[in-house]
């Protein structure tokens, strides 16, 4: 399944919004669960956010061509998502498709905003009785979401 946007456009900030990409130079699970629970619970309504692995960034631009993957790491990193979406509560499973750019292997991680907002995922990866927070995207950042923002999760 191609994903519903250009790969090209994307990359070069043409089609979305900035705070609705986030760039990594590798895999970080905790990092990355992070900024999926912050794409999910969406809370700007933009409608989805992309995380792009294998690519480096420097002030919020990615530096092409990207570093990339190697093959053998893609079927591992999904594996980890599986379990990534199994610490997210409501459970959600973002889509990926790997993606060649300039030459080297790239994974897009599409989070599309989630129907059961609000999410909430553990502060440490990999630790089931880690404290539980919920994370929002503002602007080009990933963090946990303060009183405020916790209210109007719970809002929407």
């Amino acid at each position: 399944m191609a994903l519903p946007i250009n790969i090209e456009n994307l990359l070069t900030g043409e089609t979305v919004e900035w705070d609705r990409i986030e760039f990594k130079k590798g895999w970080n699970p905790e990092d990355v669960m992070h900024t999926i629970c912050a794409f999910a619970n969406d809370i700007n309504n933009w409608g989805a956010g992309y995380i792009f692995i294998g690519i480096e960034e420097k002030d919020g631009m990615p530096l092409l061509p990207p570093l990339g993957l190697q093959l053998n790491q893609f079927d591992g990193i999904q594996k980890e998502l599986v379990n990534i979406a199994n610490q997210i509560s409501p459970y959600y499973c973002p889509v990926t498709q790997p993606y060649n750019i300039d030459g080297k292997d790239v994974l897009i991680i599409w989070v599309p905003g989630g129907d059961n907002r609000p999410y909430k995922c553990p502060v440490k990866f990999g630790t089931k009785d880690s404290q539980r927070r919920y994370y929002v995207r503002r602007n080009s950042v990933t963090k946990q979401a303060n009183h405020q923002e916790e209210q109007l999760l719970l809002e929407m």
